[in-house]
């Protein structure tokens, strides 16, 4: 058969009816007679086509452009082929019997056209913005389809198909109830990975971070991916899969993972696929976070030019592993694939596979989305989209060549609609005969997938039944064998490698660490943070209120205010090495325009990071991450991000703290669990900006009480266990207690996610300035601020956390009462029970406790820290605050400051 290798069309057809444009190259012009050679440098205007020419050509690039919705696709064949009235020659004015120079019918170059591009393969690519994309995958395409699997190849996917079958079957058998969400119905994905994984090395791919959903996830790892089989039999089993010495609960079946080296002739690649929640999209974010981390570009540059020399992914490939129904229906879907070509985000494209079971859950498809396929979101980016048949085991195959070739050439993300069936229902347990009666009928009369595939080579006499029998009865009698080892083998040993060698898990108790700074580095990094070049055109208000502001208070080593003592602590990390990265919504002004790490030059808006110029053999870098206005793939990114090297300070921070929970999937099911579930450390710092100052419900709360109730401290262990617990919540008051933190987060040999409860007015406020000395060696991080106050004189202990302590503070000084002492708990979990101990100690005529807050009853840290206090010194504390209320503040300015003064008339009428 003669390819089909035309040119792109452009609109115009009615413009110029005589005339009509073409783009100014031919693939392959002399293919069929009625494209002239000459035409391979083709001007309208000096070489004018004849209208049946174009006639044809518009035919062409009809079945570029829509074959894919006659295409056979689908493997149950449940719905009807639509008409395609661009398809029809007719509608072009051409007939079956017309004929080009070279006796070519309209006729024959359908019959072609079908077989290209409405066959078990096709593609959607007309709609990409570049010309040079559209007229690359044509070419490829076509090409691709025409390339023979080698005898190797084909033996290779059916060993892999039909092992995946045995496994699902032994399970069956062994496990009878079992929920496995087996492969069975989409066995033909191996044929995808493999090739993937066999052609990666010869482009240089060393990494493949990988996330995948359930469906097949056991089958690849045990087939594919080096997961010891045994392991997993315990795990059906109900057996740990961790040590007794390893602090972990575990996860479910379908969330197992593994990490290993795959050998293909080409060479090495690692492959990782990451552990993931059952809020099955919420990983991909994450993976592309892990994937940026590990692709580790020296030089981050300013604002999203990356390292010199540097393509953004060399080296290092994301592949995300889709279900039709979550693919169009999480929003998460879209949020990671806007990021997908953004700074400080690209990681040089993702190659994506959504395995389109036809039905989510028992939702079918014209429920689940309004589109004709699933994948038609991703159109929007705008990628090309690879529609195959699950059945068509060497179309998978080459689905997943041309992907890894377009990925490569452009550098961008491509998506595979793997079309196929569930041959159990959503799983193993289920009957969807309740509900797809129809569907379900058909799949019961259907060969498996590596039954057609085996049965199509042994037709072709490259395969045998004796084959065929030996692969499943060995590998049978293999499962046989690990499953006998279930009683007797122990769980695998537990230990942190690669980036993490060294690193270990925290310890029970609460630990401090000298986070000081030599006085003389302080001040050099001071100066440097505010040093921009001569000829930068810095704004006129920051000269004054920033620049000069920030020098004094280096000079004078007082009043250092949170955003001199965040750029102290961050250039004091980037000395000692530890690169990094902070993102958020308008992060490098901040939004209280406090922080400037990035000054933009006001005559060529070029942007410039003081810090990335401290030294000229800096090593070491900032990198400041404006990110588009999303909340939960931002954060599953710089959780993946943080996942991969622990030499790193990784930050995210919220435009307001109320805004996190656009992400609670990812604090859910990632960072308060991670380490819990998957061993999974991570040293994300959460900045999350509170305070009740009238400005209203989504911009006063971080509700910290959430991040409170998803800590496993517990109150019932007095002393509360330390820093093993699964994150910490720290509510500081000072800017040197803000630097202790940071610094806290990069000293420790163990990484644990950090939540803090980020001020807005204390930003600015004096009290809550620190002096240079606060930020030297021998100073760490307080857990708890004890006050300056005679403690003999001392009845009343008013407990509280946050800003709300100053106007305690502020209003016991104005009634000039000298028996009342405010104590801040700095540190909210951890639990500081043994510095609470040492400071109630000290006030031993103190009778009266009571906890102030401005937050509502219901919210805060009071319903946390009220137990624990009780448990952890005897006394029973009284309440002061807000009302239990369903929104976190009244945005009436009146019912604030009223508000306000009961919450102070109760504090001190106690």
């Amino acid at each position: 058969m003669v390819r089909v290798m035309y040119t792109d069309l452009y609109e115009g057809f009615q413009l110029w009816p005589n005339r009509v444009p073409v783009a100014a190259y031919h693939s392959d012009a002399s293919t069929f007679g009625f494209v002239p050679q000459r035409f391979a440098t083709y001007d309208p205007f000096v070489n004018p086509i004849t209208p049946e020419d174009a006639q044809r050509l518009h035919l062409i690039n009809a079945y570029r452009r829509y074959g894919y919705l006659k295409a056979n696709l689908d493997p149950l064949q449940l719905t009807e082929t639509p008409a395609v009235r661009e398809l029809d020659p007719g509608f072009y004015g051409l007939k079956p019997t017309d004929t080009d120079a070279r006796g070519v019918s309209i006729e024959r170059l359908v019959g072609q056209l079908e077989a290209l591009y409405c066959g078990p393969i096709s593609v959607e690519f007309m709609h990409l913005n570049d010309w040079q994309e559209r007229h690359w995958f044509s070419q490829n395409f076509e090409r691709v389809q025409s390339e023979e699997l080698s005898l190797e190849e084909k033996r290779r996917v059916v060993d892999l198909m039909l092992r995946s079958q045995s496994f699902d079957n032994f399970l069956a058998l062994k496990f009878p109830t079992l929920k496995r969400y087996g492969c069975e119905g989409a066995e033909s994905m191996f044929a995808f990975f493999s090739e993937l994984f066999e052609i990666a090395p010869s482009s240089d791919v060393k990494d493949i971070v990988m996330c995948i959903a359930h469906r097949g996830r056991n089958n690849l790892l045990v087939e594919l991916m080096e997961f010891p089989v045994v392991q997993m039999f315990r795990k059906i089993r109900g057996k740990p899969e961790f040590p007794d010495d390893v602090l972990g609960s575990g996860d479910v079946l379908s969330h197992l993972t593994s990490s290993f080296d795959y050998k293909s002739p080409e060479g090495n690649v690692h492959i990782t696929m990451l552990p993931n929640p059952s809020h099955l999209e919420a990983v991909n974010p994450v993976a592309m976070g892990k994937a940026r981390g590990r692709a580790a570009t020296k030089r981050l540059g300013d604002y999203g030019s990356e390292a010199e020399g540097s393509e953004v992914g060399d080296g290092v490939l994301c592949l995300q592993v889709h279900g039709d129904g979550a693919f169009s229906g999480q929003g998460v879907v879209w949020e990671t694939m806007v990021l997908s070509q953004c700074p400080h985000f690209r990681i040089g494209g993702s190659i994506h596979l959504v395995t389109n079971n036809q039905i989510a859950f028992t939702a079918e498809a014209h429920i689940g989305r309004p589109s004709t396929h699933c994948t038609d979101i991703a159109k929007s980016l705008p990628s090309p989209v690879i529609h195959v048949n699950g059945d068509s085991v060497e179309d998978v195959l080459r689905a997943g060549r041309l992907a890894f070739a377009y990925r490569q050439r452009f550098r961008k993300d491509v998506f595979v609609n793997l079309l196929c069936y569930r041959r159990w229902g959503h799983n193993e347990l289920d009957d969807p005969t309740f509900t797809q009666p129809l569907m379900y009928s058909i799949i019961e009369d259907r060969k498996s997938p590596p039954d057609l595939y085996a049965q199509q080579l042994i037709d072709q006499g490259q395969f045998s039944e004796d084959e065929k029998k030996t692969i499943v009865e060995t590998h049978t009698s293999k499962l046989i064998e690990e499953f006998r080892k279930v009683d007797t083998e122990p769980p695998r040993a537990v230990h942190l490698g690669g980036n993490w060698k060294g690193y270990k898990q925290a310890p029970k108790e609460i630990s401090k660490w000298d986070t000081g700074v030599d006085l003389e580095l302080l001040r050099y990094v001071g100066a440097k943070s505010v040093e921009v070049p001569e000829d930068f055109a810095l704004h006129h208000h920051l000269q004054k209120t920033h620049v000069d502001a920030r020098l004094n208070r280096i000079k004078t080593g007082e009043n250092i205010d949170w955003s001199t003592a965040e750029a102290l602590a961050f250039g004091s990390i980037l000395a000692q090495d530890f690169d990094i990265r902070i993102s958020g919504q308008d992060v490098g002004r901040a939004t209280f325009c406090h922080r400037h790490a990035a000054l933009t030059d006001q005559m060529t808006d070029a942007v410039y990071i003081p810090l990335n110029n401290l030294s000229p053999d800096q090593k070491s870098f900032i990198e400041v991450a404006n990110n588009p206005l999303s909340e939960e793939a931002v954060l599953g990114f710089e959780f993946g991000f943080s996942t991969e090297n622990p030499r790193r300070l990784c930050l995210w921070e919220a435009q307001f703290g109320d805004f996190f929970n656009g992400a609670q999937i990812i604090i859910d099911t990632f960072i308060a669990s991670a380490e819990s579930k998957w061993l999974q450390q991570s040293g994300l710092v959460m900045t999350l900006p509170h305070g009740f100052d009238g400005a209203g419900p989504e911009h006063s709360s971080c509700r910290m009480e959430r991040f409170l109730q998803l800590t496993d401290s517990r109150e019932d262990q007095i002393p509360v266990d330390g820093d093993h617990v699964n994150f910490q919540v720290a509510n500081p008051t000072t800017s040197a207690q803000y630097f202790h933190l940071l610094r806290r987060q990069v000293v420790t040999p163990w990484r644990k996610p950090l939540v803090i409860v980020a001020p807005k007015i204390l930003l600015r406020h004096p009290m809550a300035a620190s002096k240079l000395t606060d930020l030297a060696p021998g100073t760490t991080f307080q857990n708890v601020l004890d006050d300056n106050v005679d403690p003999n004189k001392v009845t009343k202990l008013i407990f509280t956390s946050g800003k709300h302590a100053y106007t305690i503070m502020k209003e016991r000084d104005a009634r000039k009462l000298v028996d009342t002492a405010v104590i801040r708990l700095e540190s909210l979990c951890p639990f500081p029970v043994a510095d609470l101990q040492a400071v109630f100690q000290k006030y031993p005529a103190a009778n009266k406790y009571l906890w102030s807050q401005e937050e509502p009853r219901n919210a805060g840290a009071y319903s946390f820290a009220s137990r624990r206090l009780e448990a952890a010194l005897g006394i029973t504390v009284a309440y002061a605050g807000r009302p239990e209320l369903a929104w976190t503040a009244t945005a009436i300015g009146q019912f604030h400051e009223a508000e306000n003064k009961k919450i102070i008339e109760d504090t001190f009428a106690f």
